[in-house]
This record gives C-alpha cells, structure tokens and sequence, in this order.
C-alpha cells in the first residue's frame, strides 16, 4: 500500500491505475470519509481512462493521526502537496478534486507556489472558502483555535461585493453541488462559480455528499466527460 511521510506523521493513499490513462484525478475527501469510499468512483472513470488517486487525510482510513484533528488548513494543505508529489512525472493532465473539507484545502492548495494542474473539481464547497476562512473542520491540536488564521484562497480575497477567493487565471473549474445540500447551501456557491467564469452542475434532490447519494451515476459521468474535454484541448 503506498505511504508517505506528512508533516504529522505517515500518510496513506490508494490508486486505481487503467489501461492507456488520458487523464489523472488526485481527490481530497470530506471529514469522516476515506479513500475505500471510492471505489464506485473509480470504476465509473474507467471507461474514459481517467485514473484516481485519493488521500486519506491525517487520522482517517489508514493514515496517521487524529480523525478529531485532522488538522489546520496550512497543515491540510501541506499534506495535499505532498500528495500530488506522489505523482509521476509523465505528461498526463492532473485534476485536483475536492469535497467539503477537501475542497477548502484543494482551494488553499492554489496559493503560490501553485501546483501545475489542468483543472479543479470542487463538490460541496464549505460556505467558510467564500468568506476567505478555514472551515470549522480544519482543526489541528496545537491550534484549535486557528479558524480565521489563515485563508483558503489562492492569490487573495475577491474585494468589493464579488464573493469568494481568487482562482488562478485561465485555470478550468467545474462546481458540481446538490440543491439540497443543508451543510454548504447552494446559492453562494452558485454565485461565486458565475464570478469566477466555471462551469456550474447542479443536482436536484442531490444533498451534501455527491458522490454516495442516488445521483452519484450522473455527477461520476458529469466529471468524466468534462475531464475528458479539458485533458484533450
């Protein structure tokens, strides 16, 4: 099983390698998940030869760690570079995806020095990554009081009334969220995605957890068949 050493101990992930890859997808799961929850995922990308990696952040699935600490949002995102390290140096296209907690790190993951990426997937975006906060969730042991303390945007809050943190130009973006979701209500989500020129997928009778939730079929094909448009420009 391949490890590496994080900045608060070792940290596991799991790949599902397919024939003649065309694209890579490197995912950031939310508070309490794994990447064993990923399975489905990884075989509904198959068919389009889209490979998945998926962390298991600090205390969760196999890593190291406290699942109650996960920790703080420069820590998540120190440990979400080292991941994406993991990488091979070849020529396939990276995605990084994010849900919830994940998607406030892949979000933190922009700033300077930013990673060579060919796209972002954000699900569930946490109201907090708006408002250039940590969400609740990012808590380390040492800091529990670290909320406000550090942004999770990229090059700096949006100023005036334009909501949510700055994406890197020319970076393609797709939101997929649910309209029901009650954690990360839609509608400011929705509005951000506007100012920021991304692609927007919404899902009716669809709450916070994509892709574990009925629709999962069509938010899996959603993101395979725009990962595929992206990776062959």
């Amino acid at each position: 099983m391949p490890y590496f050493e994080g900045g608060r101990g070792r940290l596991h992930y799991r790949r599902w390698p397919v024939a003649d890859p065309a694209a890579r997808i490197a995912l950031l799961p939310g508070t309490g998940q794994h990447s064993g929850h990923y399975h489905r995922f990884a075989r509904a990308l198959e068919p389009a030869r889209i490979e998945l990696w998926t962390l298991d952040t600090s205390g969760h699935g196999l890593s190291e760690g406290d699942a109650e600490w996960p920790g703080t949002l420069p820590e998540l995102s120190a440990d979400a570079r080292a991941f994406l390290d993991q990488a091979p140096a070849d020529s396939l296209p990276l995605f990084l995806m994010g849900h919830s907690l994940g998607a406030a790190t892949a979000m933190a993951v922009l700033g300077p020095p930013a990673p060579a990426l060919a796209g972002l997937i954000l699900c569930g975006t946490p109201r907090a990554v708006l408002e250039g906060k940590p969400p609740k969730s990012a808590r380390g042991k040492d800091t529990p009081t670290a909320r406000g303390n550090a942004s999770t945007d990229g090059g700096g809050s949006r100023s005036g009334a334009a909501p949510g943190p700055v994406v890197p130009e020319g970076l393609p973006v797709l939101f997929v969220h649910g309209v029901d979701d009650r954690r990360t209500p839609i509608e400011p989500v929705r509005v951000w995605a506007a100012t920021v020129a991304a692609e927007f997928r919404e899902y009716a009778d669809a709450g916070h957890d994509l892709l574990h939730e009925p629709v999962h079929a069509q938010v899996s094909a959603d993101i395979a068949d725009w990962v595929g448009r992206i990776a062959a420009r």
